[in-house]
């Protein structure tokens, strides 16, 4: 599992490298025909994985509720975000996940409820969580790939 959690780890790394010479204009610039912009993917991936692990286990999430609502499956951007908030972003990124390898090591997660995603896949445990968030992160980079065409345009 910890080559899975690592991957998670380079996904997101390369996102933020992705988006690194785009303003923070360019970050919040919500394209003709999108529903979102760069900074709300990078937002969402954190809170998707919160509630996909930690909610989903019955666990207080590392993020503040605010947060999550902010940036949960089904949200949209709601404001403009500054360079502090990108910043705050990034970090939470990784200090999410490092969390998370920690709590999965002590075997926080054996509460897990499955369930069955928008797009028909079972999760049964914890681990296959982990599997969906690679995948749904994979997801954003392709939008985020995308949405960085649009906005350098």
């Amino acid at each position: 599992m910890n080559k899975q959690i690592e991957l998670i780890r380079k996904t997101r790394n390369f996102l933020f490298e992705l988006v690194d010479e785009l303003s923070i204009e360019q970050l919040n610039e919500v394209p003709p025909g999108y529903n979102n912009n760069i900074i709300w993917n990078l937002a969402h991936i954190i809170a998707a994985q919160q509630g996909l692990c930690y909610l989903r286990s019955g666990i207080k999430l590392q993020v503040d509720e605010e947060f999550y609502q902010a940036y949960k499956p089904g949200s949209k951007p709601g404001k403009f975000l500054d360079g502090t908030e990108r910043e705050k972003i990034k970090q939470l990124s990784l200090t999410t996940i490092d969390q998370f390898e920690k709590d999965y090591q002590d075997n926080l997660f054996s509460g897990y409820q499955p369930w069955t995603t928008r797009y028909d896949l079972a999760l049964n445990n914890i681990e296959d969580a982990i599997s969906f968030v690679i995948f749904h992160d994979g997801l954003h980079v392709g939008y985020t790939m995308a949405l960085k065409h649009l906005v350098k345009k």
